[in-house]
C-alpha cells in the first residue's frame, strides 16, 4: 500500500520551517522539515510520495541547485519554491526547469495550501503513470524476439498477411504469435495495444 503522501520544506529561516509546518499540519498533511538542502538530500527516499517546498536562496547549496540534483535523480517529487521579493528571474528559471510553482514571501495561507494539495495530487498522478508503464515495459520484457517483432509491426497497422510476408511466416503462424502477444501484454484489444505501447514511448 502506497505510503500517505508528505509535504518536504526545505528553508534556512527556523521561523518559515515552524510556521509552514504549523499551516500544513492543520489541515491534516504530514510534514518533515530540514534547514538545509544538504539535510534533506541525506533522508531523501525517492519511494515516499508528496511534494517539496523549496526556499531559493539558502546557504550552501540553493534550491534551484537542489531541484538540479534532484532532477538528476530523476525524482518525481513536484517542487514549490519560496522566494523573497524581487526573485522573479529565478522564479522564471524554476519553473522552466520544471518547478510547479513559485510562491512569494509572505504568501497567503489558503493560496499556499491549495498549491500543495494540487502538488500531491500531481505527484500521484506522474507516479501512477510511471508504476503503468513499469507494468508494461514487464510484460514487454516477457515476450520472445519473434513475438516483439510481430508486435511492432501489430501496432504499425499491418495485416497478418502483410506481416507474414515481412517475416517470411505463415498467416496461421503470425495469427499464433499474435494471440500470445495479445495474453501476455493483457490487451483486451488492438487500440488497447497500441495505447500501452505509446504510453511507454511517450
Amino acid at each position: 500500500m502506497e505510503p500517505e503522501p508528505t509535504v518536504f520544506v526545505v528553508d534556512d529561516d527556523a521561523d518559515v520551517l515552524e510556521a509552514v509546518a504549523f499551516l500544513l499540519q492543520g489541515v491534516g498533511l504530514e510534514v518533515e522539515t530540514y534547514a538545509s538542502a544538504k539535510d534533506f538530500l541525506e533522508a531523501y527516499d525517492p519511494l515516499k510520495p508528496g511534494c517539496l517546498v523549496l526556499d531559493v536562496r539558502m546557504p550552501g547549496m540553493s534550491g534551484l541547485e537542489l531541484q538540479e540534483r534532484l532532477e538528476s535523480l530523476e525524482s518525481t517529487l513536484p517542487i514549490i519554491f519560496l522566494s523573497a521579493h524581487g526573485d522573479v528571474p529565478i522564479a522564471v528559471h524554476a519553473i522552466k526547469a520544471g518547478a510547479v510553482d513559485f510562491l512569494e514571501k509572505p504568501f497567503r495561507d489558503q493560496e499556499f495550501i491549495d498549491k500543495v494539495q494540487h502538488a500531491i495530487e500531481e505527484n500521484a498522478r506522474l507516479r501512477n503513470e510511471l508504476a503503468e508503464r513499469n507494468r508494461i515495459a514487464a510484460r514487454i520484457d516477457a515476450l520472445t524476439p519473434r513475438e516483439r517483432e510481430v508486435m511492432e509491426l501489430v501496432v504499425q497497422g499491418k495485416t497478418n498477411k502483410a506481416i507474414g510476408l515481412e517475416l517470411e511466416l505463415s498467416q496461421r503462424t503470425v495469427e499464433i504469435h499474435r494471440a500470445r502477444v495479445m495474453e501476455k501484454m493483457q490487451a483486451d484489444s488492438l487500440p488497447e495495444l497500441v495505447q500501452m505501447v505509446v504510453r511507454l514511448r511517450a
